[in-house]
């Protein structure tokens, strides 16, 4: 292409980009929505906490991902009276996850500092994270993620703050390098933990079972770790907003903090900061001023915005909210909608573009099955929310299309034969797709029960990866009946990481492998996730099932 050619190629894209901004279909609503999400931005309490042992790293096979931690002692004895240069190396046990602020005193204890003191910091959730060698980086994601820190400290006799946020609960420091003219100790260290949470509001039955407490419990912590001043993915890594995390995290707050002001902060931030063609972006940051991921278009997150949306209303009963974003939600199924063929399937092609459709971080799973039941659901959900709000004339044509797909679905997805719901040309069998198909209720209870046990016995099955698609298994067994399978499957899974010494549950958990990991290096790996929280609205939502 010649220079004329780039000129006018150049030109005819700012012209788009004029247009597609002159387009927007928020305009008149943005800012005030903006105004809105930082009127309801929560605020943030503080704790100070203290280590509560001195720890040794073990290896042991029997141990999560091959290693724990054994007490040695107490940090006044082994960290707060002695010269650090004797000390050199040292492992903190604080006793509990934490999100927020750490530092540490430190000061002369002979002669006079004549040269800095170099300083190693890093922080793990795990023990494994710190006992793992992290060079060369193995991960997809970027090393930066990791929390290790050097500080150099060139003025003792004083208290220095790292300024990172840290999410964690060991801490081990080393001695990189100091003079041989004087001694030094770290005579004491704090961290600050936050979190928007509050007191929990909420109790169990005296017959609950003493594993469900605990897998109650570790759940309640997940979430209070999550609730920052939005609810955040994970506090360690990927720390800020998305859709899919805060509609699961909205369901544990109904049945625990209650902080429902959390939830129209959230929703309103989304709205606010949507593409100018009203599509919402998948997730979104506060610092330093808020702003969305450009770009980063999941439309199954889109679709559970509008169950989020629809869950505050059942909780708060603020219709006001719910009717001021009304016309979000209504946008984004009928982006949806685009996707759908004459014959009532979707279509992830239709458009010619590339659309990313996140169900699970399961390699090799086939997303057609289960964005069918996706798209449903969702016209199911917000024909509810319409109905609540008086709106439902706006979305007539919504009940034909949920038949129309369903049919599709039961005719071009369902293999009666079996019993299951395949997926893709290869006629996947996958979890997902039998428990996004009951959530839209493509089958019966009869149906999907049978589904899911078939699934679950099929050699081969596609099995959930995460917490996230576990939730959804979950789900979907409770609405087919499956009350004592789902109680079970809750208290194997999530009750297996609270075997495995979780303080809050993990991003990624697989019974069967301790090190798997979306990103190819399990260090990197979250271990306080939001997606992982709800057992607690499982426990709660049907104690008859998870409380006797």
């Amino acid at each position: 292409m010649g220079k004329k050619g780039i000129l006018l190629w150049g030109m005819l894209t700012l012209m788009l980009c004029q247009t597609v901004r002159a387009a927007d279909v928020y305009k008149n609503d943005r800012t005030r929505w903006m105004k809105i999400a930082e009127a309801t931005k929560p605020e943030l309490k503080f704790q100070t906490l203290k280590p509560v042992a001195t720890v040794k790293a073990m290896q042991d096979d029997k141990a999560f991902q091959g290693w724990r931690y054994e007490r040695t002692g107490d940090p006044q004895a082994e960290l707060y009276a002695k010269n650090f240069k004797d000390v050199k190396e040292l492992t903190l046990d604080f006793g509990r996850h934490m999100v927020g602020y750490f530092r540490f005193h430190i000061k002369t204890t002979r002669g006079c500092q004549d040269a800095p003191v170099r300083l190693k910091f890093f922080f793990g959730e795990l023990p494994a994270e710190l006992n793992t060698p992290l060079d060369p980086w193995k991960g997809w994601l970027s090393r930066a993620w990791m929390q290790d820190e050097v500080v150099t400290v060139t003025q003792a006799d004083q208290w220095i703050a790292i300024p990172r946020r840290i999410a964690a609960r060991y801490l081990k420091i080393e001695l990189l390098g100091a003079s041989q003219d004087f001694d030094f100790a770290i005579d004491d260290v704090e961290f600050v933990a936050q979190s928007s949470a509050g007191e929990v509001l909420t109790a169990l039955q005296p017959s609950c079972p003493d594993m469900v407490r605990r897998i109650n419990q570790i759940g309640i912590e997940t979430l209070r770790e999550c609730m920052q001043t939005v609810y955040e993915d994970g506090p360690k890594r990927d720390r800020r907003l998305w859709i899919g995390d805060m509609y699961l995290e909205s369901l544990a707050n109904r049945y625990s903090f209650k902080n429902h002001q959390l939830t129209k902060h959230c929703l309103y931030l989304f709205a606010g900061l949507a593409a100018d063609d009203g599509i919402l972006i998948s997730n979104c940051f506060e610092e330093p001023e808020p702003h969305p991921q450009y770009g980063s278009y999941c439309l199954t997150y889109c679709l559970l915005w509008n169950s989020a949306l629809l869950e505050y209303l059942k909780d708060t009963d603020d219709k006001e909210t719910a009717n001021d974003l009304w016309q979000v939600a209504k946008r984004q199924t009928e982006d949806a909608l685009t996707y759908v063929d004459d014959k009532g399937l979707f279509d992830q092609h239709k458009r010619g573009q590339y659309i990313w459709l996140f169900f699970d971080w399961r390699e090799g799973l086939d997303v057609n099955t289960p964005m069918q039941g996706a798209a449903i659901f969702a016209l199911r959900q917000t024909y509810e929310l319409a109905k609540l709000l008086g709106r439902e004339k706006e979305v007539a044509s919504y009940p034909a299309l949920i038949k129309k797909m369903t049919q599709a679905a039961r005719k071009f997805l369902y293999n009666a034969k079996r019993g299951v719901m395949e997926s893709g040309p290869a006629k996947q069998v996958s979890i997902l797709s039998q428990t996004w198909l009951i959530k839209a209720g493509v089958l019966s209870k009869k149906e999907g029960a049978k589904a899911i046990r078939t699934a679950l016995q099929t050699d081969g099955v596609l099995m959930p990866g995460t917490p996230y698609a576990t939730h959804y298994l979950i789900d979907a067994m409770l609405l087919c009946d499956m009350k004592q399978e789902a109680k079970d499957y809750l208290i194997d899974y999530w009750g297996g990481m609270v075997s495995k010494g979780a303080d809050t549950f993990w991003e990624a958990y697989d019974p069967k492998d301790d090190y798997i990991s979306p990103y190819s290096f399990f260090p990197v790996n979250s271990a306080c996730h939001a997606w992982s929280c709800t057992p607690v609205y499982f426990i709660h939502q049907y104690p008859d099932v998870f409380q006797q």
